[in-house]
């Protein structure tokens, strides 16, 4: 299998207990996932049942007890990491968003979004391109000079997942992006990762207790007992329109 063919993330009987002895707590005891590049996917499931250690893992913030984390056919853990630099990682090719947009209230939209790759080594004029074009295929171009407290909650939420888009990465985290939103716009939301995916390859796990969004997965992964559980739904029915106002 190579690179290309490679799904965007897969997971492999991941693991992951804390402490140890009588007090050892076993979060994931067997965990398997595959999420193809261009696929979003939704993880669902009760509190407690390592939906958090599940993402924390996939995100490389924590360390996993055991198993296989693998990323476009490279091996990131197997019964240890595989990659020398995590902060890279993360920086490079793992996208986060979160319920809150969390933008630097001091920078404009574009140089919120273009950070990022100027961190990573991007020069300053491709970075604000890259991040130009985003803000275009999102439709929020026009806000491009506005600063955080200039925007909507929904605008706020595009620049976000523009900033998660913006060094290519195979994998982009969404951790409960609809919560704060009504019914319209969380719909809005979940339409528009979808269509980001596609659109850039990238595979999505958006983690959600929101029941206004779960039927809009035709995939999604129940997670019990520390343990996922594939769910088919019906064919989604979200549409690409980019209506977050």
């Amino acid at each position: 299998m190579n690179a290309e063919q490679a799904p965007g993330i897969e997971l492999r009987g991941l693991r992951k207990r804390y402490g140890s002895g009588d007090t050892a707590v076993d979060a994931l005891r067997g965990c398997d996932m595959v999420v193809a590049p261009g696929e979003l996917v939704g993880l669902v499931g009760p509190s407690g049942s390592g939906k958090s250690t599940l993402l924390k893992c996939l995100g490389a913030v924590i360390e996993p007890s055991g198993g296989e984390m693998l990323l476009g056919g490279q091996v990131l853990y197997r019964d240890g990491w595989k990659v020398a630099d995590l902060t890279a990682l993360r920086r490079d090719r793992i996208g986060f968003i979160f319920q809150q947009p969390y933008l630097l209230p001091f920078l404009d939209v574009t140089d919120n979004v273009a950070l990022l790759p100027m961190l990573a080594g991007v020069r300053n004029a491709e970075a604000r391109r890259r991040a130009q074009a985003l803000l275009a295929a999102l439709e929020i171009e026009h806000r491009a000079r506005a600063m955080p407290s200039q925007l909507s909650g929904g605008e706020q939420q595009r620049v976000a997942i523009a900033r998660a888009l913006v060094n290519h990465p195979p994998v982009i985290l969404a951790d409960e992006p609809t919560a704060p939103l009504d019914g319209a716009r969380a719909l809005a939301v979940v339409s528009l990762l979808s269509a980001m995916a596609r659109r850039y390859g990238t595979a999505v796990i958006v983690v959600t207790h929101d029941e206004k969004i779960i039927p809009s997965f035709p995939r999604l992964y129940q997670i019990r007992d520390g343990r996922t559980h594939l769910v088919e739904q019906a064919p989604s029915t979200l549409t690409n329109k980019l209506e977050v106002a």
